[in-house]
């Protein structure tokens, strides 16, 4: 059974669903008296809270029809129950705070869930596809892909949803609603999730440190991407035209590119066409003085990236942040940790067409391709 609270001319009305017949719960506006009929009705609703239990929308109605509430003095936030603002005091007495990034919640159980994003533990793991996660929550929610159920549906446009906060979330595309306002730059958001990354953007607050190296990142999800780049050797993407094996599903994609000859970037100026983004954003500084450039502030040179230039700092600064994980190396960038790691393994993905010789490294193949065709008296392709 799930409960709405829905809007019609000048009252309230809840209506809740038992499978066979929907219900409404009706509080006229200047009257006390709850009424309960059936009705086949589909009502725009007030807000987008839904519940599984009578007694939780009953309390919830209070926001609506101005019930007593309990007002946060550290905050806007209001609650319906001197619990719940008990609850949620303690954060603000930071009594349940992470030591990591000093951000604070409002019970024990929160502090845990959240930790796991800076330790990557995740204990629940996915029976079908061995995905895991850190909440039992998310991976209920995760198995509803495999099992196809899609028990939200959008009243609007018929569109269903595995969880909730989908649906709460795609129902602002039709009302328009962005309740999260940034303070520094006016700009608005729908979730308060995206409201808190942004925040970081004006900050600067990275609370996400690699273990194995000094490099911080302002979101959970870079942190993972970075680990599984710069310090796994595992590559579960392979590429269906040659075979070689990839970190990622990005890069995998710009690589399939050489294969298709592939260029999905245009110039809006100009006919040209490029298989990479920043390839097309460095034309359009160079061609078109379009963009910005970001320039050193040690030495004046130019990059069309800030990534770029950061790593290009790193030089000035002697700091080298990509530790190899077999040895005590250190190096100012990934791609020259990545030409290193070859050196403590035997894969060899690269081989000559002439005799069928195995290379580590790519640089090494085009001059001992030319010595092997001199020795046969053959052209190199």
């Amino acid at each position: 059974m799930i409960y709405n609270i829905c809007h019609i001319s000048n009252s309230l009305r809840c209506e809740y669903h038992t499978g066979e017949q929907t219900f409404e719960v009706k509080i006229e506006a200047d009257s006390n008296d709850i009424t309960e009929h059936p009705h086949d009705d589909n009502p725009r609703p007030v807000c987008d809270k839904r519940f599984t239990i009578k007694w939780d929308l009953n309390r919830h109605k209070e926001i609506h029809t101005g019930g007593k509430l309990y007002s946060c003095s550290h905050c806007e936030k209001r609650f319906t129950t001197q619990h719940y603002l008990n609850i949620h005091m303690n954060v603000h007495s930071s009594k349940y705070k992470c030591t990591e990034c000093g951000k604070c919640f409002s019970c024990s159980r929160a502090l845990t869930v959240h930790t796991r994003s800076h330790s990557g533990e995740k204990p629940f793991e996915c029976t079908v596809c061995s995905k895991r996660f850190t909440q039992s929550g998310n991976l209920v929610h995760h198995n509803r892909i495999h099992s196809g159920v899609k028990p939200f549906k959008c009243q609007l446009c018929d569109e269903t949803f595995s969880r909730y906060g989908s649906l709460n979330t795609h129902s602002r595309i039709h009302s328009g609603e962005r309740p999260h306002k940034c303070l520094e730059c006016d700009k608005v958001f729908n979730q308060s999730g995206s409201l808190n990354k942004h925040m970081r953007v004006h900050t600067g607050d990275k609370p996400y440190k690699c273990s194995l190296c000094d490099e911080s990142f302002s979101q959970s999800s870079n942190l993972q991407t970075h680990k599984r780049r710069v310090h796994s050797n595992r590559r579960p993407y392979d590429c269906r035209y040659c075979g070689k094996l990839f970190k990622s599903s990005y890069v995998l994609k710009r690589h399939v590119y050489t294969h298709t000859g592939a260029k999905p970037y245009s110039c809006r100026h100009c006919s040209e066409r490029f298989t990479q983004q920043c390839q097309l954003k460095i034309h359009l500084l160079k061609s078109h003085n379009e963009g910005a450039w970001f320039t050193c502030y040690i030495c004046q040179k130019k990059f069309a990236q800030s990534s770029n230039l950061k790593k290009h700092l790193l030089r000035h600064e002697d700091v080298k942040p990509y530790v190899c994980s077999e040895c005590p190396k250190c190096f100012y960038t990934a791609g020259e940790l990545k030409h290193h790691e070859p050196v403590h393994s035997d894969f060899k993905p690269f081989c000559c067409g002439l005799c069928g010789k195995d290379f580590k490294r790519k640089q090494s193949v085009p001059p001992h391709v030319k010595r092997c065709s001199d020795r046969l008296g053959i052209s190199p392709v």
